[in-house]
């Protein structure tokens, strides 16, 4: 499997291949064991991608009039903390696992993160032939500092003015289709300006609106080439829902404006195991394993927003910043009329 699982090739579009014990070589420890590990594993990882897909939703509080467009280019990383690197394996929470060396509850790497030195588990099973059986397993390294301990996102955007304060905004990824990868990311938004049904608006040095917007991310990798395991049409497929509800505020002024808001992201992540999988120790097969299990992750959490916007004529620049449980950066280049 690459390095990266389907996580970050979702949110690069790329492929990064270095060979690593992966995630399906626990299963030869149980499906059980397995679907724990995955789950602690990948969840900093998708938490983090959930923070990165929802920002530079907006970069005004002001709503485009009716007929007013921009289209843009935007660009968000979410920034990766230490603490996000890892996460805590205790193996009195496993059936099979142990480590080979020091306490039974260690540090390991999450797929944000990189084992040094390499961490190794025994991993207990039963051979129908032979009983009770061990094997020595490294556990999977995650991206390191492969991305400058940031997770991109990037995306073309479209706003679209409407009447009476309203904003109709929608989001797309270009469909990514290769051999082995298959990814695309879709969302829409409506942004409300409130203050456009206050009398005499115009005399308002602010604009103040609200924001709903959903974001859907759904992709396959196939892992037929690269898992290392016997079977058949073996893949992990992933699926990424997430709100964003929204207030913000900006200045009104005619060629540098800032802006800000509070907000709340809700979302949830998905992640299965598919296909037909055969663990072998050289000389007995097991029996198949079929659609071995799904892992999710889910964020919750209230994030606080800082940008800034320059306007030239029909060329738009903004930059802003959130602030949350994964901090984010954010650019866009926008083009628009009114």
């Amino acid at each position: 499997m690459k390095k990266l699982l389907i996580l970050l090739l979702f949110a690069l579009a790329t492929t990064v291949s270095k060979a690593q014990n992966d995630i399906d070589a626990l299963l030869a420890a149980g499906v059980e064991d397995a679907q724990r590990f995955a789950n602690d594993y990948l969840a900093p990882g998708t938490n983090g991608l959930m923070h990165s897909m929802n920002a530079n939703w907006f970069n005004s509080g002001k709503a485009k009039p009716l007929g007013g467009f921009e289209i843009s280019v935007v660009v968000n990383a979410s920034q990766i903390q230490n603490e996000n690197k890892i996460f805590n394996l205790n193996t009195s929470d496993y059936n099979n696992i142990s480590f080979s060396q020091g306490s039974a509850s260690q540090s390991v790497a999450s797929v944000l993160g990189e084992n040094e030195p390499p961490i190794f588990v025994q991993i207990q099973y039963e051979d129908p032939i032979f009983g009770n059986q061990s094997q020595t397993l490294e556990l999977p390294n995650g991206i390191g500092d492969g991305t400058a301990n940031l997770l991109p996102t990037a995306y073309i955007q479209g706003a679209l003015g409407l009447s009476k304060g309203i904003e109709l905004k929608a989001r797309f990824l270009p469909k990514y289709d290769t051999d082995e990868v298959s990814v695309g990311m879709y969302g829409a938004g409506l942004q409300v300006e409130f203050t456009n049904w206050l009398p005499a608006d115009k005399l308002w040095p602010i604009a103040i609106s609200g924001l709903v917007a959903y974001t859907h991310l759904d992709g396959e990798y196939d892992l037929t080439d690269s898992s290392g395991i016997l079977g058949e049409n073996q893949r992990i497929e992933n699926v990424t829902n997430t709100w964003l509800f929204q207030l913000i505020a900006s200045t009104k002024l005619p060629v540098i404006n800032f802006y800000g808001g509070l907000g709340y992201l809700k979302g949830t992540s998905e992640s299965d195991l598919l296909g037909t999988y055969r663990i072998s120790n050289g000389i007995v097969t097991s029996e198949p394993i079929v659609d071995p299990f799904s892992v999710s992750s889910d964020v919750a959490t209230v994030r606080g927003t800082l940008g800034t916007k320059l306007k030239l004529g029909f060329f738009r620049l903004n930059a802003e910043y959130h602030i949350s449980e994964f901090n984010t950066y954010a650019i866009g280049i926008n083009f628009g009329f009114r």
